[in-house]
């Protein structure tokens, strides 16, 4: 029996822009893990909090933004990002970084439960679990971006002086300053392919996860490493931060001024608005609202979303 006519008169068409509209690229096919290497995928990602509102980065593959300054005012301070001549870290080069922290975490929550020693903050993992931890494919290109990688993570400088609520209750201001990872060494193989790295993570981020009875962490969705956008990436880690479990609601203008952008914010609202069309972060389901002083993003957790109707 032919199916009915479709009211649509060019679905092909219409499926081919909802894929141009996907915010998250496809995932690369499992590969064999190293026989000589203990696996860390299966970590779960986990992000430091205090710098989840800002993007310490930047969110564009293409501009290097090489000896930029980026600096926020925040309501508890301000945060300053400084790029060397290499080129200021991307969204997706502060992978590294997540990986280091997650690891360092889950060995500081064995530490606290008494079956482990306190870690400290080098970080040596073989290059291709990094790959796959960060979910990428494990070319030969892939491995030699990582010493690229960490050439700007250690000469972007992050100057943060911000207010916090000590366990006791009193309001302390801490000024303190240093690059995303404080040291980096690549080792090769004979044949010149990268095969192990060695990072010391910055000593806030460390203190983050080592200093008071809790990491000040949170954990990051496998999917992270799948946003392909990188204003995709800064607002899933904002709204990992401002809506939790729950939702949250943040004016353009805001999330421009948050963002770094070295664009205008009229290019800044198109992508953002193109993030919101696809929809397909995960964790969290975006709209748009029109507020007094102009638009506003809506982060809402998918869990507390009512069941689609079918």
């Amino acid at each position: 029996m032919p199916l009915p006519p479709s009211d649509d008169p060019d679905p092909f068409a219409r499926h081919k822009a909802a894929l141009k509209a996907r915010s998250l690229r496809s995932a690369p096919a499992d590969a064999q893990g190293d026989l000589f290497v203990p696996a860390l995928v299966d970590i779960g990602a986990r992000d430091g909090r205090s710098i989840m509102d800002v993007a310490v980065f930047r969110l564009s593959k293409k501009d290097r933004r090489a000896g930029d300054v980026i600096r926020y005012e925040l309501p508890d301070g301000y945060v300053q990002v400084s790029a060397g001549a290499a080129g200021m870290a991307s969204v997706w080069d502060y992978d590294l970084v997540l990986m280091a922290i997650s690891h360092i975490t889950e060995a500081a929550n064995r530490w606290r439960a008494g079956k482990g020693e306190k870690p400290g903050r080098l970080f040596r993992p073989h290059i291709s679990e990094v790959l796959k931890f960060c979910r990428r494919d494990l070319g030969g290109k892939q491995k030699s971006n990582l010493v690229e990688t960490c050439l700007r993570l250690s000469t972007t400088h992050v100057a943060m002086r911000r207010s916090r609520t000590t366990e006791s209750g009193k309001v302390v201001t801490v000024s303190e300053g240093e690059s995303l990872i404080s040291w980096y060494k690549v080792v090769e193989s004979g044949n010149g392919n990268p095969e192990y790295l060695e990072i010391e993570i910055a000593k806030w981020m460390y203190k983050e996860v080592i200093d008071g009875k809790n990491p000040d962490v949170l954990t990051v969705h496998p999917d992270y490493f799948l946003i392909d956008l990188g204003i995709g990436r800064f607002i899933y880690r904002l709204a990992r931060r401002a809506a939790g479990k729950g939702e949250a609601r943040w004016a353009f203008q805001t999330l421009f001024e948050r963002s770094g952008s070295a664009g205008s914010s009229r290019e800044f609202a198109r992508l953002l608005r193109k993030v919101i069309a696809a929809n397909d972060l995960p964790e969290y389901a975006l709209s748009e609202e029109t507020g007094q002083s102009g638009a506003i993003l809506v982060m809402r957790n998918r869990a507390g979303l009512p069941p689609p109707c079918v």
